[in-house]
């Protein structure tokens, strides 16, 4: 098989890794076929065909060991800023969100990245839940986000499963759990979640796990995600904030923090998605969410004031 045989398959497969990001799924708790044997059967195979056969094998292995993780945490206020900036159509970046149902405010749409809305509260005016199921049928989302940080806001385990299996349940797509923070706090964090989950009593569908993670260095972060995957191992996680709390170099300390993340997050083959905090610029952030760069600062922030890539965005691809 020629090189350029091979380039071409492992872009083919790759590309359709990307777009199934951007087409609903079948119904994630559908529970697949019990497999049954077939008769037994004497078959003599070529050892050509053998070896095309584990090539191609090879090929999709390492396909979907590179398919892209990143993606782009949107803010509301970001109407002058181009998310396809940080599209660079190699697939490193391959997902939006804007912690809304509605599409994400741009000047350029999506950027040619799939958009995944996000149901944040239980209801509000921004993202109704009456207009959930809705939105997510004229948008095609493939995946839907739940409940921003319940665990820090007043909304309890139980009430969170009450309303997951009556409103989020239907969606034939995947789903994620509400993001939870990194609170070690007695009924905060992962133990909000394990919470939900006996709560749930089996009857939440869900593909996700939702983390969100401020600190101070790369080790406690990799603990703190090595924990959620060990705690909860059947489901995939996604990392949907993240980043150093305020640290005194600024954006030089985000960027050395970042550059050992991104590599684990990459490697871990339970990660299925992250999005470092935050895709705006500096003077955006600024004017719209004092408290973020009161607890983050500016120096995490994928874009220039001139809406060309940050040093940080840069990392990005």
């Amino acid at each position: 098989m020629s090189t350029l045989l091979v380039y071409r398959l492992y872009w083919v497969l790759r590309s359709g890794i990307r777009a199934a990001l951007c087409q609903p799924d079948s119904p994630s708790h559908i529970q697949p076929s019990i497999a049954h044997s077939a008769p037994a059967h004497t078959i003599t195979v070529h050892p050509s065909k053998m070896f095309a056969s584990a090539f191609v094998s090879l090929v999709l292995f390492t396909v979907a060991a590179q398919a892209g993780k990143r993606g782009l945490a949107w803010p509301w206020y970001n109407s002058p800023l181009d998310p396809g900036v940080l599209n660079n159509g190699q697939g490193e970046v391959v997902a939006i969100y804007d912690w809304e149902t509605y599409a994400p405010p741009s000047t350029n749409g999506n950027g040619g990245l799939g958009f995944i809305g996000m149901q944040r509260c239980l209801d509000c005016s921004s993202s109704p839940i009456a207009d959930l199921a809705s939105r997510q049928a004229a948008q095609g989302w493939a995946t839907v986000f739940t409940l921003n940080e319940p665990d820090i806001n007043g909304i309890t385990p139980a009430q969170a499963a009450s309303w997951y299996i009556e409103y989020v349940n239907p969606l034939a797509i995947k789903k994620a759990f509400p993001a939870v923070t990194n609170s070690a706090a007695a009924g905060e964090g992962l133990s909000w979640l394990a919470s939900m989950i006996a709560d749930c009593a089996g009857a939440c569908y869900v593909d996700y796990v939702n983390l969100h993670w401020y600190g101070s260095s790369f080790a406690d972060f990799q603990s703190h995600v090595e924990a959620a995957h060990s705690q909860f191992p059947a489901y995939q996680i996604v990392v949907t904030e993240f980043a150093l709390d305020n640290p005194p170099g600024g954006q030089a300390d985000q960027i050395a923090f970042f550059e050992q993340a991104f590599p684990f997050l990459d490697d871990a083959s339970y990660i299925q998605l992250y999005f470092p905090f935050v895709a705006t610029s500096p003077a955006l952030l600024a004017a719209n969410d004092a408290g973020a760069v009161s607890v983050v600062g500016t120096g995490s922030c994928l874009y220039n004031n001139d809406g060309s890539p940050s040093a940080v965005g840069n990392l990005m691809y």
